[in-house]
């Protein structure tokens, strides 16, 4: 594989405002570190974490405009908050300008916003990458969450889909169904996991 995170980096340095960049990089940092507690593919887990908000910075408009120009399918919810697009186009971007062809990297882009049931082990970790980074500061349980993450993948999807649910109850216009259904189902391993632990 040997992607050129340098070259990478100085590319995207380009497409995306400070904040973001500064972000994206600790997000790389981040995921790699997670990788590295839970025996995942090291130089994946950077890349995915590198290129997950490659599409963020281009604006609402030209996004909608960009998926109907590369039959990308949105969504009613997606037409509403488009902002929810750059996952989708985050595929597209990383394929196209950073010739990624690798599924795992691309999934983990993919689904690095809203989350899915059965997600690949690379999918938890830039999706918790991206929650936890050091830059964010504003997530309730933060402190547990970070912990958490380097202990059980599964038991952090629950506690972060569960305040992502409380947050975005209150404007549920942005809700993904991908985000309710992840949740519906880490919380049934969370439940099951507690149960056996209980029974012992």
């Amino acid at each position: 594989m040997n992607y050129d995170l340098k070259a990478f980096s100085k590319k995207l340095k380009k497409h995306l405002d400070e904040e973001r960049y500064v972000h994206t990089l600790g997000v790389m940092y981040t995921a790699a570190a997670l990788a590295m507690a839970h025996g995942c593919d090291l130089e994946k887990a950077q890349t995915a974490g590198l290129l997950h908000d490659c599409a963020k910075c281009i604006p609402n408009e030209k996004k909608l405009k960009l998926c109907e120009k590369k039959n990308i399918p949105v969504s009613e919810i997606e037409e509403k908050a488009p902002f929810l697009l750059h996952s989708k186009l985050g595929v597209y971007i990383a394929r196209k300008k950073y010739e990624v062809e690798d599924k795992e990297i691309l999934s983990a882009i993919r689904w690095h916003t809203t989350g899915r049931p059965e997600m690949t082990q690379l999918d938890k970790i830039i999706y918790l990458a991206d929650y936890i980074e050091p830059g964010r500061d504003k997530a309730p349980n933060l402190d547990k969450v970070r912990r958490l993450a380097f202990e059980d993948l599964d038991a952090c999807m629950y506690e972060v889909l569960k305040d992502t649910l409380d947050y975005l109850g209150s404007n549920p216009k942005t809700l993904d169904p991908a985000t309710k259904e992840a949740y519906i189902y880490y919380e049934e391993i969370y439940n099951r996991k507690t149960q056996k632990e209980a029974n012992i």
